[in-house]
């Protein structure tokens, strides 16, 4: 039987890779492909959970059976070395971690300082927001778009993650995209977001973006990104400080009824002064 290891948000990610060569490689259930291997069930099962480190025999006899070579073989194992890590750093453009974490979430809480958060967002600000960045190439961007919206999917489930999205003031006070896309993605959070509470700037709050991920059988995750990098943090001490951000946000933020009657307010606005004056707090 496989020792159990705790999991991370890549490890995850990776067990669930190895299921997919698995059963795009063979015909094999998991019981029946370690048998072949002369392993215990519990180890196809475990590893694929993400909550078993492999050796680098594992590996081998593993994306062996798969009819993997050398190259793949290589490849997990590099990927594998650093999975189990409390601290995981990817480059921007991965996508894949953060889908996984983000679906299994059973509770996800947020703080945005200079966007709508991507869980709210509608196509066209995503889309404009992509374009002032300027660090994704024009023809990925609606690829991208895309994919936000397909994320936002786990919204709809019947079994779907609590949110609390703390947004600062800020944000709403930067047009995007102009006027008519603001207006919408106002509208948008009003009558189809999760839980919103604005952080107003005389709050004088100075804090970085995160996520705060939380689960049922699974460490919590904190997260953090920016143009350059995504990182994944399960260290006990970075939670504990994402922990006491939020009961600090707790403490300053407008209430959920007070955040919806500064979007009202905004949704009601006449369009001609949301171009001129830009979005504001009462």
């Amino acid at each position: 039987m496989a020792t159990s290891t705790p999991s991370t948000a890549y490890s995850r990610d990776l067990g669930e890779e190895l299921r997919k060569v698995r059963e795009s490689s063979t015909d094999l259930t998991g019981a029946a492909f370690a048998l072949r291997l002369g392993w215990d069930p519990s180890k196809v099962s475990t590893l694929e959970r993400g909550k078993y480190c492999p050796s680098e025999i594992d590996l081998v006899q593993y994306l062996s059976m798969c009819g993997k070579d050398i190259d793949f073989f290589e490849d997990f194992k590099r990927r594998f070395k650093n999975a189990f890590e409390e601290y995981i750093v990817q480059v921007s453009d991965n996508l894949r971690t953060l889908a996984i974490a983000e679906s299994t979430a059973r509770t996800i809480t947020s703080y945005d300082a200079q966007a709508i958060p991507g869980l709210s967002q509608t196509p066209e600000y995503a889309d404009s927001l992509y374009r002032m960045g300027g660090y994704i190439v024009e023809e990925r961007i609606p690829a991208v778009v895309k994919w936000r919206m397909e994320r936002q999917a786990i919204l709809n489930r019947h079994d779907r993650p609590a949110c609390l999205f703390y947004i600062h003031e800020h944000a709403l006070r930067t047009e995007v995209g102009g006027a008519r896309v603001m207006e919408d993605q106002y509208a948008k959070l009003l009558f189809g977001a999760p839980r919103i509470r604005i952080v107003p700037a005389s709050a004088q709050l100075v804090a970085t973006s995160c996520v705060l991920w939380e689960y049922d059988k699974a460490m919590p995750i904190a997260f953090t990104s920016t143009d350059l990098a995504k990182v994944f943090v399960q260290d006990p001490g970075a939670i504990a400080r994402t922990r006491l951000l939020f009961e600090r946000l707790a403490e300053v933020a407008l209430s959920e009824e007070q955040s919806r009657t500064v979007l009202a307010d905004h949704v009601g606005r006449p369009r001609e002064e949301l171009h001129e004056r830009g979005p504001r707090l009462a």
